[in-house]
């Protein structure tokens, strides 16, 4: 693999310890700016909404520019939006920060999926997404305990000043490893947006948001269940999310390697599983042993999801896939937004902490049957052109026998 993936996946661990480190801060956060635990859980919701509206927007901005120097101007813009959460005085500033963090996370995996995908041959595409994405599920098992660590001990606005360094890392990692390749010629932001014209395009980000909000149903609120619920102590907590990244960190690998062989059986695997084990966690979340080991198969089974549906939306978008590309980063954190949005409401209700549990089956359940239905169409497709093939060069061998057969 090219040295440039490791400074893609440099970008990707800052990125990635941002999102999720949140989420085992959430009663400091709240506490120390006066909001309950389902208001501090909007800094995950306005951050999720951030990556989906600003991942288009940022890629079109960037159409006229080296990837290179997009994906630096990127990094910058994720160093002020954390600086401004480490020194928010109130929680409205905070979420601005979170916001102006989040617009560079979309446009950054989008871009650099393509990056990643070009710079190595056809067949090793998913695993060269793999690659980069893997700097997302360290930041699980490394970055986001620390920070919890960290913010627990030290308090959250330094946990965030240590996120903006390695923003700063990133972007040294970027201007120093990634070739500077030009944007290719005659792409046109025309024909970006003419990739969603596809149905398959649309189907697999349509996958990705059910999909991973119900990933994010479950560790959004992990935090105080695992405290209200499962009666572990605030300092587990840490080591709580070290599992999940462990778990995001196998289910990464194994979606990279098995998502250039056999993309929909590994889609249909993930997908059930996981709509079966956030169903099962609904009961068992008051259990220590079983909470550790379903913690683990929800960061497995919904980050083996991730190369498979990247992959398949570049497939579809050949041609034109940037804008595609970060467009589907948005939809993953479309569902992270839907899915807090909705485990806050199942909160608020007096339904517990174990509630959002359910609303990620559900959501991993559509998820699933939208890929047998995506999987249909296609096979469809492909049946349709076939018989079209077949019928079509009978009859070009056809017409010099009559012809032959008038001049005779």
């Amino acid at each position: 693999m090219p040295l440039a993936l490791l400074a893609l996946a440099i970008g990707a661990f800052g990125i990635g310890t941002t999102e999720f480190v949140i989420m085992g801060l959430l009663p400091q956060v709240g506490a120390d700016l006066g909001v309950s635990v389902p208001v501090a859980g909007l800094l995950v919701t306005g951050y999720a909404l951030g990556v989906t509206i600003g991942a288009p927007i940022m890629t079109v901005l960037g159409t006229r520019i080296s990837r290179k120097n997009m994906l630096m101007l990127l990094m910058g813009l994720f160093i002020l939006g954390n600086l401004i959460s480490a020194v928010a005085p109130v929680f409205a500033v905070m979420l601005i920060g979170r916001v102006v963090a989040s617009l560079a996370h979309g446009a950054f995996f989008g871009i650099g999926s393509v990056v990643a995908a070009e710079l190595v041959a056809p067949e090793k595409k998913a695993g060269a997404i793999s690659m980069m994405f893997t700097g997302l599920t360290v930041a699980n098992v490394v970055g986001v305990p620390l920070g919890t660590f960290v913010g627990q001990r030290a308090g959250w606005r330094v946990t965030f000043l240590i996120v903006a360094a390695l923003g700063v890392l990133g972007l040294a990692g970027v201007a120093k490893l990634v070739p500077d390749v030009a944007k290719p010629a005659g792409v046109r932001l025309r024909h970006e947006v003419a990739a969603f014209k596809d149905v398959q395009v649309i189907l697999a980000m349509a996958m990705t948001v059910l999909g991973f909000g119900g990933v994010f149903a479950a560790i959004t609120y992990i935090a105080p269940m695992m405290t209200g619920v499962s009666g572990f102590a605030a300092s587990s907590v840490t080591w709580l999310m070290v599992v999940f990244g462990l778990g995001m960190v196998a289910g990464n690998l194994i979606g990279g390697r098995f998502a250039d062989r056999r993309l929909m059986p590994l889609l249909y695997t993930a997908l059930g599983g996981l709509a079966l084990v956030l169903l099962l966690f609904t009961f068992l979340a008051s259990g220590k042993v079983a909470s550790v080991v379903t913690i683990f198969l929800i960061g497995a089974l919904g980050f083996a999801t991730v190369p498979p549906l990247q992959k398949r939306v570049l497939d579809h978008a050949h041609g034109a896939p940037t804008l595609a590309s970060a467009a589907n980063i948005g939809a993953f954190n479309l569902g992270n937004a839907l899915s807090a949005w909705l485990g806050g409401l199942v909160i608020s209700a007096g339904l517990g902490y174990a509630a959002p549990n359910a609303v990620g089956a559900v959501l991993a359940a559509a998820a699933l049957v939208l890929a047998v239905l995506s999987h249909r169409l296609e096979r469809r497709r492909h049946r349709t052109t076939a018989a079209a093939g077949s019928v079509a060069a009978p009859d070009r061998g056809a017409a010099p026998a009559a012809a032959g057969a008038v001049h005779s």
